[in-house]
């Protein structure tokens, strides 16, 4: 069995997103990062910074999303969210999966706080250079990773629908709308996306 550390309308969607689509059952552990009084320090044995997603599958405790997203593809390979091992898609694959933590959010997280600065500086480069990589790629092909849908759409595409449509820090262009159009479409997506909203709409009342 897996469970699962979540807080509702945070980054961890998109492993809700990715289990909805995997179709496995899985047991949510609801961790309040908003919570007044903070989250319990028990929670570090989980994750060391108290932060949601994690994931614990059979004792088997795995943070950091692109490193869920692939051992939830690889354990659960015949949902077909990743190329297997060999294949030579995997390398786009793996890029992707990464880039959404390494570079991705970073940048978004950056331009949201109305941080300045150049590429050369950080690790993740700039936001300009961020855009243009994504607008490149999502003209080519209809997926992040190639021509079928993976788990790196689940972290690259909810990132995208986070940063256009709530943090309002990346432009609604041609290429990044029809992306989410198709996305938003899939019947996984639907799923998470009304879960997350009856768990906030509880948590509220």
């Amino acid at each position: 069995m897996i469970k699962f550390y979540h807080m509702p309308w945070t980054r961890s969607f998109g492993v809700r997103w990715l289990l909805e689509e995997l179709g496995e059952p899985y047991e949510l552990e609801l961790v309040n990062i908003r919570a007044s009084g903070g989250v319990p320090e028990s929670y570090r044995t989980i994750q060391p910074n108290k932060k949601v997603p994690a994931i614990d599958h059979d004792g088997t405790i795995v943070t950091e999303r692109a490193a869920i997203s692939i051992y939830l593809s690889d354990a659960f390979a015949q949902a077909g969210l990743a190329p297997a091992i060999g294949d030579k898609a995997r390398a786009a694959w793996l890029t992707w999966l990464v880039y959404a933590d390494s570079v991705f959010d970073p940048v978004v997280a950056a331009k949201a706080h109305g941080m300045d600065f150049m590429g050369g500086g950080y690790s993740y480069g700039s936001f300009e250079e961020l855009l243009a990589n994504l607008d490149r790629a999502l003209s080519s092909r209809p997926y992040i990773a190639g021509d079928r849908f993976t788990s790196a759409d689940t972290q690259i595409g909810s990132g995208v629908h986070y940063a256009i449509n709530i943090l309002k820090v990346l432009p609604e262009k041609p290429s990044f709308k029809a992306y989410l159009e198709r996305l938003q479409a899939r019947p996984a997506y639907q799923r998470a996306m009304a879960l997350d909203a009856e768990l906030a709409q509880s948590m509220a009342g």
